[in-house]
């Protein structure tokens, strides 16, 4: 299934909170919560065989959208960070097939944390370089968390700071984080991505508009950046002084190919190596010789979201004193009774087989049952009722007068526009059906498929009525602030673009990570209780969990992609003859 958000936790959000529009699992930081077809049978699979291993060949892949930038504390969507991912080091590593954070493949080699929680001590490896010989140490860390902190500095990773009292680092392998309160998640918060803070003015001034945003001339990853021709095709070449030993292969193309049809086309002539399936190409991706279907179960989700402010009138959801901004409602979509009524207009079972041709299940809120500890299990999904959405748009004033099939409101009709990314025919069939299903109880709904990067401007300046779009990698913690809590309503960088405002979830979002001792059974009944609120607030239409179906060639050695990283070992990808 092809994803168009992923996931802010930690590094794993690197690739986070994302939105993604790659047609594969993103490197690093991907997607998945063990299933049947992941966990221990993943972990066991063998790498696919083939003939004699060589060195070197071109290992080749397809975006429906190009990079945004390749500064991994700038973009916001995972076409960059499937590219900065090869590029840039991070604090912590996660485990390819548990999803658990390790210091495997990653900077720090070990850590502890105090008795309080409080501060966590990180011992970095020695022997990691950029390219140009410099090494990574404590304070590229430093630098890239001032950064992110810096007025200067426009981003989405502002939610990595939460709760942080110092950053000290008493030697060049030595980092100390302190914070205000116990962090639960604090792990993943510290594994973003560093830059190479010797490249940059100090005071963070050249950050925004720096040459490297669009052209990186050092790596600390596996690969190296070498030609970018935006909308076209992006090239890496082998980064021989990688730490963990410099690749077999010599690199790696991305290309621009925003249709799916023509990436499986591509993929059956040899041009490209591997792509997302959707789920109407999977039977005719089986019979492809050659080459290898991994299905997984996506740690993420699809959904409908709903801007509950006026989106001729985006506001923060704070000041800068921290207060609650009352936001502007949005004309229609502020009362949750219509928002209900679209949750109960929707046949969720008829889209799960029609548009994700069973590749997908219904969900009731934003955790998903993988996260077993923390899931609410005595949630009900909304079911499709159009009596009871009726009903609701009735007593909210909603009701068609005219006889002409729209309701309207003192003069108001039911009207609301509804986007989604060109390109990607599940949203694009899903956007069709749901259109269609809501007009049969009176809405005018304008289904539109626009450009990705005109619905990424759209999503974080608020400017919308209403956007299928999906989070995924969205790990092990069921903590998601970033896409609920009112700190995160910031248009133009933040996650929660939905203009969400809630002090009871504030409250609990807060709780939740950091508990002290952070123990799963005294977090779980705070996490069950912001699921039941989010559930009835309705400011998300959960539509699917996903299932992902990655298609890949059999002509390279070593591969055995685990549900929560593909390229994990990419560096001992052999080419076969």
């Amino acid at each position: 299934m092809h994803k168009q958000w992923l996931t802010p936790f930690g590094w794993l959000a690197v690739l986070a909170l994302v939105l993604a529009a790659c047609a594969q699992p993103m490197p690093i930081a991907p997607s998945a919560a063990p299933t049947a077809a992941a966990g221990e049978e993943a972990a066991a699979a063998a790498p696919a065989p083939a003939g004699e291993a060589q060195a070197g060949g071109i290992w080749r892949r397809a975006s429906i959208a190009d990079a945004e930038n390749l500064n991994p504390i700038l973009s916001s969507e995972a076409a960059s960070s499937a590219v900065t991912a090869f590029l840039f080091p991070g604090l912590v590593g996660q485990d390819p097939f548990s999803g658990e954070l390790t210091p495997e493949g990653a900077l720090a080699e070990s850590w502890s944390v105090s008795e309080d929680g409080l501060i966590w001590t990180f011992n970095l490896r020695q022997n990691v370089t950029w390219s140009d010989g410099e090494a990574v140490d404590a304070e590229d860390f430093k630098f890239t968390y001032d950064a992110i902190a810096s007025d200067l500095v426009e981003t989405p990773r502002k939610y990595a700071l939460d709760g942080i009292a110092s950053i000290e680092t008493p030697d060049p392998f030595t980092i100390i984080v302190t914070y205000e309160s116990v962090r639960c998640d604090a792990l993943g918060n510290l594994g973003l991505p560093l830059l190479p803070s010797h490249l940059y003015q100090a005071d963070f001034s050249d950050i925004m508009e720096s040459p490297l945003n669009e052209a990186p001339t050092v790596s600390a990853g596996p690969l190296l950046f070498n030609t970018w021709t935006r909308d076209d095709v992006l090239t890496l070449e082998r980064n021989p002084t990688y730490w963990e030993g410099a690749p077999n292969m010599e690199g790696m193309i991305f290309r621009v190919v925003p249709d799916t049809g023509t990436q499986l086309a591509q993929f059956q002539s040899g041009e490209i190596d591997i792509m997302g399936l959707e789920p109407a190409q999977i039977e005719t991706a089986s019979a492809i010789p050659n080459s290898t279907i991994f299905n997984f179960q996506d740690d993420g989700y699809d959904y409908i979201g709903l801007n509950l402010a006026n989106p001729d009138n985006p506001q923060p959801g704070r000041d800068e004193e921290g207060n609650l901004i009352a936001q502007d409602p949005h004309p229609i979509l502020s009362d949750v009774n219509v928002r209900r009524a679209i949750a109960h207009s929707l046949d969720y079972q008829t889209i799960i087989d029609q548009v994700y041709l069973g590749q997908g299940y219904q969900i009731a809120a934003n955790v998903l049952p993988a996260v077993s500890w923390a899931y609410n299990e005595e949630l009900q999904p909304y079911e499709y009722n159009l009596e009871t959405a009726q009903q609701l748009l009735e007593a909210a004033g909603w009701v068609d007068s005219d006889g002409d099939g729209v309701r309207e409101k003192d003069g108001q009709k039911l009207e609301l526009t509804l986007v989604t990314n060109a390109g990607n025919n599940v949203r694009e069939d899903l956007g069709a059906l749901a259109q269609d299903q809501l007009n049969q109880v009176g809405f005018a709904i304008t289904f539109e498929a626009i450009d990705f990067g005109v619905l990424v401007e759209q999503l974080l300046g608020q400017t919308y009525d209403m956007v299928i779009i999906g989070w995924t990698g969205l790990g092990t913690d069921p903590n998601d602030d970033a896409f609920w809590h009112s700190v995160n309503d910031v248009p133009g960088q933040g996650f929660n673009f939905v203009s969400y405002q809630n002090e009871r979830i504030d409250e609990l979002l807060d709780q939740g990570k950091s508990i002290p001792g952070c123990a799963p059974a005294d977090r779980a009944a705070i996490y069950k209780e912001i699921q039941q609120i989010i559930h009835d607030d309705s400011a998300y239409i959960f539509i699917s969990g996903g299932v992902g179906n990655t298609i890949y060639t059999n002509n390279w050695q070593g591969i055995n992609p685990g549900p929560w990283s593909f390229y994990y070992n990419v560096h001992q990808w052999n080419l076969t003859q």
